[in-house]
């Protein structure tokens, strides 16, 4: 290497240096911690985060709001075709209901899908990644609530972690914090709200593809007579059958072609709602007053309160328009809801109110029934049409929620193949798939009917909404630090209608609306097995890792040989270096010439950039050529998939030889400084130090050449695999959850080689048991 770029470097590299130890303003005695990665792991970096979708070009916009009418509004777009029938389920008593009924859906739809979901709850993104799992990773950035003790300082340091505050901060905040950080049951609580909330999507999952085929399917009865419920039913299963089958080739190649059909759809429900609003009653317009709520709920009480379970189905859906946003934008989702949707379901609702008005007593196919004869077959053609690219915009979400779910440790591990390499968000789990079919398949079997179904759907869908609306208001409290008047109108308005649907749909328990709460506790206890376990497993490690000293005594033993070649050694252990280790010496006394122990580490964001993605730290001395590295992954990046992640590792572990080895020279002469000793200065001219810098550098250069000779002898992937018993003394419960529950799981999922695509040639598992 030339001198002169040698300097260049090198002064480079001292600026930043000197900038970084004034801003950091870290003490010396903090910087020669082994376990912290403070100073290695620094760089300066722009923020990647949601600032790349801010000022994007209003074509653009158009663009994507186009695009999410197709992906986003399938649920909410089918909903006109069984609200009616599902809310009056025993008939329509008194002409003014369907005034009170249609000033209810008006009313329910501005409020949650527009002013809830639109213009609040999307608001809440982290950093352009919406659903359950995004509310509780920006909770878990401002507040120490997480279970698993793997936080670093280092962390806060990727761009996308940065939480843009107001300035303005309120006491309210830091006392909420402090409770939520202080308290282990508040932690579990958040947890296990995400869990729930995670657990319905999934439901809303299953139940989406049923009641929205099972209705499109439903509309062929008014062609001809000899159409009976049974081969509705077998029909609609064999529709489903081929949705599940096609799942494989992912939605990437077909995505486009959804928003022309539901543009359409919207166009002709919309315009066949303004033609009946015309045609049979107009003065159904009334229904803007919400006189007629109460007007409605006086006649019928009870059984008024019993069919809200019917309306809040007009909003099914709505949480895909938070949970796909990591494909567009705020903008272009509140633009199509705005300008397409919202207009057209209002004028789809007040047509088929002022059909009903004529047509009292045919309430239970009002959809099909309020559709002119010349446009009944394109309608029934479009409706089937629509009622797939609705389910599949759910089992889509379904997968990312999963997704989502792995990097919180709350999940079986399962393959993950992402289907497209154009978003990356779009994704499939060949396993979940097949449950998800046997699934839908035994509830359209089981119910057969819609109004079975929506019993169950309007549980998870109202689930759901009241759980996103108690992480929000969290959110509204500790991050935005919003006036508290502002939060308590949201929890008096909005909070509280939810709060009565939620408790309408729980009164039709035994009518079906036990189907989602059976899923989410089955869901749940596999979540909770997963994670009780793997927590269990972390802290065992934790209390059990080995320390740099007893890593010096390993790598010194003369019985133990160095051979040629790059170990990496992979561990979820974060601070300090796995108890398997010793286990693998003990048993295999021989090293490679480098190693490193990995740990793949999830955080709370949606994506870390690949330049902030590994952290390394050496375990002294170096003669050792032992590296500790944190390869930190947001829930939605892809773990060792179309990425060499072997080759990056090598080459960012060499840049951090490189560019750190004139940072550890300055924290060394700054030391000795402090302790007294001679002055040496980094900028100094002295021929003598410019001398040893030159053998500095040949220095470093000889050890990354060392790293290209073993990364070139050939490299083997070490994996720990912990088998778990329970310690002595245990009780039952403990031995069921590990013997039976956690172990079972874990011989039915896939192992970490499959799930990080480690190559089999290269390959070797280090078994030991822990006694948790």
């Amino acid at each position: 290497m030339p001198v002169d770029k040698v300097n260049n470097t090198k002064d480079e590299i001292q600026e930043e240096v000197s900038q970084e130890l004034s801003t950091r303003k870290l003490s010396w005695q903090k910087l020669k911690r082994f376990d912290s990665f403070d100073i290695e792991s620094r760089r300066a970096s722009g923020h990647h985060g949601d600032a790349t979708k801010e000022g994007v070009a209003w074509g653009v916009i158009l663009q994507l709001a186009f695009q999410s009418i197709g992906i986003v509004y399938g649920d909410i777009g089918t909903s006109p075709l069984y609200v009616y029938a599902s809310t009056f389920s025993n008939g329509i008593h008194h002409e003014d209901d369907i005034l009170g009924v249609l000033s209810l859906i008006f009313y329910t739809l501005t409020l949650i899908p527009l002013i809830k979901y639109v213009f609040i709850v999307l608001k809440a993104n982290d950093n352009g990644e919406g659903g359950t799992f995004a509310l509780y990773s920006l909770i878990c950035r401002h507040a120490k609530v997480g279970l698993i003790p793997s936080q670093q300082a280092e962390d806060c340091d990727v761009s996308n972690f940065q939480l843009q505050l107001p300035s303005k901060c309120l006491t309210m905040a830091s006392i909420l914090r402090n409770k939520l950080e202080k308290s282990q049951s508040a932690k579990f609580f958040l947890l296990f709200a995400t869990m729930l909330g995670t657990s319905m999507v999934i439901g809303d999952g299953v139940l989406t593809p049923c009641i929205s085929v099972l209705s499109a399917v439903g509309g062929i009865k008014e062609a001809t007579s000899n159409m009976t419920q049974d081969r509705i039913v077998w029909i609609s299963v064999a529709i489903l059958v081929c949705l599940f089958a096609v799942q494989r080739f992912g939605t990437d190649k077909v995505g486009y072609s959804f928003a022309p059909i539901i543009s359409i759809w919207f166009a002709l429900i919309g315009g066949i709602g303004v033609y009946n609003f015309i045609k049979f009653d107009p003065s159904v317009i009334k229904a803007i007053n919400p006189a007629y709520i109460v007007g409605y709920f006086g006649r019928n009480k009870k059984n008024a309160w019993i069919s809200l379970g019917g309306v809040v189905l007009a909003t099914t859906g709505t949480e895909a328009m938070f949970a796909d946003l990591g494909h567009f934008t705020v903008p272009s989702i509140q633009l199509s809801m705005c300008c397409v949707t919202y207009p057209a379901l209002v004028c789809a609702y007040t047509g088929q109110a002022s059909w009903l008005r004529k047509h009292t007593d045919l309430v239970g196919d009002t959809f099909f029934k309020s559709t002119p004869g010349p446009f009944y077959w394109p309608m029934f053609v479009v409706a089937v049409l629509a009622s797939i690219i609705a389910s599949q915009a759910m089992i889509s979400g379904t997968f990312s929620i999963i997704q989502q779910s792995l990097a919180l440790g709350c999940f079986p591990r399962v393959k993950i193949v992402h289907t497209s390499t154009k978003y990356e968000g779009q994704v499939y789990i060949p396993e979940v798939n097949y449950l998800l079919m046997l699934a839908c398949v035994c509830v359209t079997l089981g119910f057969r009917t819609t109004e079975k179904i929506g019993n169950a759907y309007g549980t998870a869908v109202v689930s759901v909404m009241t759980l996103t609306s108690g992480l929000l208001v969290l959110i509204m409290i500790m991050i935005w630090k919003s006036n508290i008047i502002l939060v308590i109108c949201y929890v008096l308005v909005i909070c509280s209608v939810e709060f009565v649907y939620l408790s309408s749909v729980l009164y039709k328990f035994d009518q079906g609306g036990y189907l989602p709460l059976a899923f989410a506790a089955l869901l749940m206890t596999i979540m909770y097995v997963w994670n009780d376990v793997y927590r269990r497993k972390y802290y065992y490690e934790l209390d059990h890792k080995i320390s740099n000293e007893q890593v010096k005594e390993i790598v010194a033993d003369t019985n133990l040989s160095r051979i040629p070649g790059f170990a990496i050694f992979y561990s979820e252990l974060v601070q300090g270096i796995p108890p398997i280790f010793k286990h693998y010496v003990a048993n295999v006394p021989a090293l490679h010439s480098i190693l490193v122990f990995v740990s793949i580490k999830s955080l709370p964001i949606s994506k870390v950039p690949l330049e902030e993605r590994f952290l390394f730290c050496r375990v002294e001395p170096k003669e050792l050529n032992v590296f500790r590295c944190v390869a930190r992954y947001g829930y939605t990046d892809v773990h060792n998939e179309e990425e060499p992640f072997e080759k990056i590792l090598v080459e960012k572990l060499k840049e951090f030889i490189r560019k750190y080895y004139w940072l550890s020279q300055t924290v060394t002469n700054h030391v000795e400084g402090s302790e007294g000793s001679t002055d040496v200065s980094i900028e100094g001219e002295n021929e003598g130090i410019e001398d040893v810098r030159l053998v500095q550098e040949q220095a470093v250069e000889r050890e990354i050449e060392m790293v290209d000779k073993a990364s070139r002898a050939g490299s083997v992937h070490l994996i720990g695999e912990s088998e778990v018993i329970p310690g002595e003394g245990a009780g039952i419960g403990k031995r069921i959850l590990i013997d039976y529950a956690y172990n079972f799981l874990k011989k039915n999922v896939r192992q970490s080689e499959k799930v990080y695509g480690i190559p089999y040639k290269r390959m070797l598992k280090v078994g030991m048991t822990y006694e948790l």
